[in-house]
């Protein structure tokens, strides 16, 4: 089972498709050592990835074909979107992909995105850590919250004035207070 390469702060875990069997899967596991947890939190602009383990297999589709089939498990620590305390988040994701040797690149100024987001045109070097960075990427959470956090509401109006609230705002608030006055006799 291929290791990542345990003194180098890489993010790469390449698999030229050449080398790949036609018939058994290729099975593999990705643990990257502290300094590249470090870069990898830098690269996705969070605090800390405190652990990362990506394994799985890439195995034969069809003649030419290949699918990359793993889990991702990792531990992220992000600032919380309204206290920037650390919030602590456990991620676990089935990632799979689709290596087509066949695969046509869409053309035409409007396209489609295809219900299947998984394929994607077969290349000369699979790299495993790319698809973790790239899983990983999408599994964050966009708005991290610490327990307990909430945005409370601010107002701000001059001294002696009535603050303008969102309930005022609205385009039909005025219609809904007619309304209520004209309805009552």
């Amino acid at each position: 089972m291929p290791d990542a390469p345990r003194d180098s702060h890489t993010q790469s875990l390449p698999f030229p498709v050449r080398s790949l069997s036609p018939r058994k899967p290729t099975r593999f596991t990705w643990r990257p050592d502290a300094a590249t947890l470090a870069q990898l939190a830098e690269t996705l602009g969070i605090t800390a990835v405190r652990d990362l383990r990506f394994a799985g297999e890439i195995r034969p589709l069809a003649r030419h074909d290949l699918a990359l089939e793993a889990t991702l498990e990792a531990t992220v620590e992000q600032p919380c979107g309204i206290t920037l305390a650390p919030v602590r988040t456990r991620i676990a994701e089935r990632v799979t992909r689709r290596y087509l040797a066949d695969w046509q690149e869409p053309t035409g100024t409007e396209v489609e995105i295809p219900e299947d987001d998984t394929s994607e045109a077969l290349p000369d070097v699979i790299d495993a850590a790319a698809v973790a960075l790239e899983a990983l990427t999408l599994a964050l959470p966009l708005y991290p919250r610490a327990p307990g956090a909430e945005l409370g509401a601010v107002q701000h109006t001059e001294p002696g004035q009535t603050p303008l609230t969102d309930d005022a705002v609205k385009p039909f608030a005025g219609l809904a207070a007619l309304k209520d006055r004209m309805e009552k006799p």
